[in-house]
C-alpha cells in the first residue's frame, strides 16, 4: 500500500485517511447489499437477540475497534509519507509479536518458553532500532500497537461476520471524519488521479485483503495464515530500499536480523508442523 499512498504525498495525511474511509464505506456497503445481504440480515438478528448487557458490550467493543483502526491507518499513512516506508514495514513485522504480548496480558493466553524467548529477542530488535532513530521506532511501535490492540478487540468480539463488522466500524469512523472535513476546510480534491489513488487504497488495500483473509481462514489453518502475513512487511522493506531508494543504516540491518530470528523462533512449532505435513503428503 506504500506505493499508492506515496502517489498522494502532496495531500495532508488526514485528508488521505478521511477520503479513504468514506470511499471504503460506500464500496463496502454496496458490496454487502449486492452480494452478502444474507450475512447482514443474520448479524442483525443475532444482535437483536443479545441480552442488554451483551449488546452494550458489543457496542463498546465496536467503538473501541473503530478508534484503534482509525489511529492505525492515520499513523501508517503519516509514517509512509513523512517518516519512512521502513518504519511502516518494521511495524508490521513486530505487530504479531506485540499482539501475542497483548493477548498474554489482556486475554490471559499462555505463551510457551520458546515464544517468550522470541519476544525477548524482538525487544532487543526494538532497542537496536531505537539507537539509530528514536522517531522511527516510536512510529513503528505506535502503528504496531494500535493494530495489535485492534486484533485483540476483534478477537474478543465474536459471533459476527468480519466484513459486516468492518462496515460498521467504517460508519463509526465516518461520524468523526465528516465533521472534520468541514472544520479543516481543506480544498476539495478535484484531480482524477487523487480519486484513483484513494479508490485503489480503499478497495485493493482495505476491503479485498480483509475478504481474502476471511476466505483463507476457511481453506488453511490460522497458524499458516499468521506465518504468511510476514510476507507483507518484508515486501514493504524491499520496496523501501529498491523502489523508494531509502538508505538503510547498519543498525537497521541488525534490528531486522534480530526480528527475523524472533519470528522464526516464535513460529517454530508451526513451521515444523507445516514441514512435517508437507513431507507426509509427498510420501
Amino acid at each position: 500500500m506504500a506505493i499508492p499512498v506515496r502517489w498522494v504525498k502532496a495531500y495532508p495525511a488526514e485528508d488521505i485517511l478521511y477520503y479513504r474511509i468514506l470511499v471504503a464505506l460506500v464500496v463496502i456497503w454496496l458490496f454487502i447489499f449486492l452480494f452478502r445481504f444474507q450475512f447482514l440480515k443474520r448479524d442483525i438478528a443475532i444482535f437483536k437477540q443479545l441480552a442488554d448487557r451483551n449488546r452494550n458490550h458489543t457496542i463498546k467493543l465496536t467503538l473501541l475497534a473503530s478508534a484503534l483502526i482509525f489511529g492505525n491507518w492515520f499513523a501508517y499513512i503519516y509514517a509512509v509519507n513523512h517518516i519512512s516506508v521502513q518504519s511502516a514495514a518494521f511495524a508490521y513485522l513486530t505487530c504479531p509479536l506485540i499482539t501475542a504480548i497483548a493477548a498474554f496480558f489482556i486475554l490471559k493466553e499462555q505463551l510457551s518458553t520458546l515464544k517468550r524467548i522470541a519476544l525477548g529477542i524482538a525487544l532487543i530488535s526494538a532497542v537496536t532500532m531505537a539507537t539509530g532513530s528514536l522517531i522511527d521506532i516510536l512510529w513503528s511501535m505506535s502503528i504496531a500497537s494500535l493494530y495489535a490492540l485492534y486484533l485483540i478487540v476483534q478477537r474478543a468480539s465474536q459471533g459476527f461476520d468480519k466484513l459486516n463488522m468492518l462496515a460498521v466500524q467504517l460508519m463509526c469512523c465516518s461520524l468523526f471524519v465528516i465533521p472534520k472535513l468541514f472544520i479543516n476546510q481543506h480544498p476539495f480534491p478535484k484531480e482524477a488521479f487523487f480519486w484513483f489513488s484513494i479508490l485503489t487504497i480503499a478497495v485493493v488495500f482495505t476491503i479485498i485483503p480483509l475478504f481474502f483473509s476471511m476466505y483463507a481462514l476457511t481453506r488453511i489453518s490460522s497458524s499458516t495464515t499468521g506465518v504468511l502475513l510476514y510476507v507483507n512487511p518484508l515486501i514493504g522493506f524491499s520496496l523501501a530500499v529498491t523502489y523508494f531508494g531509502e538508505t538503510v543504516d547498519s543498525h537497521k540491518f541488525i534490528a531486522y536480523g534480530f526480528i527475523v530470528i524472533a519470528i522464526v523462533i516464535f513460529n517454530w512449532e508451526t513451521l515444523k508442523n507445516n514441514i512435517k505435513s508437507k513431507r507426509g503428503s509427498c510420501l
